[in-house]
């Protein structure tokens, strides 16, 4: 009689069992329009070729994720990038997890082949982000947490995060545009109450002293201008290219050598005046012990795509933090909704970061695939993002209208 007062008990097992598994995953290759030429002196682009990632679970719950492959940082394009998950069965190895921190748990040993086989650890990073954020945004959904949460779960030594989230400021920036489209950015972003601003430098036919003395004049003694060469330089000419800028006070000097020529700086930043920050140089986990070991720099750029992922990311971030180093969290020109909420929910978690870029949404794209409009506001200011998983609603017609190459891949 007893026994039938009670329900019976239900295995962990058959609990598992009912939670759901990746059943499918769509590869998108998306055509992302810009408002202006983007220029720095590295490249010039007048669109964005990304890759989005869509993962359906098979109760239904869809996540996306999205990466952005520069064969200039990573090596990496659209192509390979769907080679890379076409070849990986890491979906279906996730099996069916009983917890988002479960989901987490699981993609801190994701990687891919192009990584593994790589010495910088940078080869399929732009596959990894949208994969891993792909499926951390179906399962926030189905767990009804946010992507958020996971920059809690991660195992990360010595990275300070915040409680709930926090509002966020975003930088702005200069690109190596005309002298007049230079000064009306430089006035709109003194008039709306930046506090940072960074601006290229070292583009062929650009007289860097002349165009800082006019920012710094227009932006007015107490803004923060840090400046970004994107490998310009080589390293025997790095003094004399810097010196003349100096009297302008840059806070910082961005990636001011080629990779190439990285080691250099443990020598030469001794002798810049101004700190250094690593971006084409900070790829991947190798980079960073080897910026630690060999002391080329003071600032780490991160940038999501870039690094591998949400999780990646927080290692380095992690790495510079234990090290004594300052810590960007960057943007690709171009990244759509999906990648600036990613960035939103890191920034909004994370303790120390100097310097945040990304949520440009509106001033440099043309289209986006969401509706909701996550550009910041006024001064660079942003709020923290609701909802489950990116806490963002990707528009099937909006992406669709972007997409130039699909596929699918179907896991039974």
């Amino acid at each position: 009689m007893a026994d039938s007062l009670h329900a019976p008990d239900v295995s962990s097992a058959t609990v598992r069992s009912r939670m759901p598994a990746i059943r499918r995953m769509t590869l998108l290759r998306v055509q992302v329009p810009l408002k202006k030429p983007v220029k720095h002196a590295s490249h010039e682009r007048t669109a964005s070729e990304n890759l989005v990632v869509r993962i359906e679970l098979d109760d239904g719950t869809t996540g996306y994720g999205e990466g952005v492959p520069r064969t200039y940082v990573t090596g990496e394009s659209i192509g390979s990038t769907f080679r890379a998950l076409e070849r990986s069965d890491w979906p279906r190895s996730i099996g069916r997890p009983g917890s988002f921190a479960e989901v987490v748990a699981k993609l801190e040993g994701l990687s891919l082949a192009e990584i593994d086989g790589d010495s910088r650890g940078m080869g399929g990073n732009a596959a990894r982000c949208a994969l891993e954020l792909a499926v951390l945004d179906a399962y926030g959904r189905y767990f009804q947490t946010s992507i958020g949460e996971a920059v809690r779960l991660a195992k990360v030594e010595g990275l300070e995060r915040h409680a709930r989230p926090r509002a966020v400021r975003y930088s702005a920036a200069i690109t190596a545009e005309s002298r007049r489209k230079e000064i009306v950015s430089a006035v709109k972003f003194r008039i709306y109450g930046f506090r940072d601003v960074k601006a290229k430098v070292g583009v062929a036919g650009q007289d860097d002293p002349r165009r800082l003395e006019t920012l710094r004049r227009i932006l007015g003694r107490r803004m923060d201008i840090r400046i970004d060469a994107n490998e310009a330089w080589r390293a025997d000419v790095l003094i004399e290219r810097v010196a003349p800028l100096l009297r302008f006070r840059p806070s910082l000097l961005e990636q001011p050598v080629p990779h190439a020529q990285v080691d250099a700086l443990a020598e030469l930043r001794l002798r810049l005046g101004v700190p250094v920050m690593l971006d084409e140089s900070l790829c991947g986990w190798p980079d960073g012990v080897a910026a630690i070991e060999r002391k080329t720099a003071d600032y780490f750029n991160v940038r999501l795509s870039k690094c591998g992922g949400l999780l990646p990311s927080l290692r380095l971030i992690g790495l510079a933090r234990r090290n004594g180093l300052g810590v960007q969290l960057g943007c690709h020109p171009g990244e759509t909704a999906i990648l600036s909420a990613a960035g939103r929910h890191v920034a909004g978690r994370v303790a120390g970061i100097r310097y945040l870029e990304g949520s440009y949404d509106r001033h440099i794209l043309k289209a986006n695939l969401t509706a909701a409009d996550l550009t910041f506001g006024y001064g660079g200011r942003a709020r923290p993002i609701d909802g489950h998983g990116l806490g963002i609603e990707v528009d099937p017609a909006l992406l669709a209208a972007m997409t130039t190459e699909t596929k699918v891949i179907d896991y039974a």
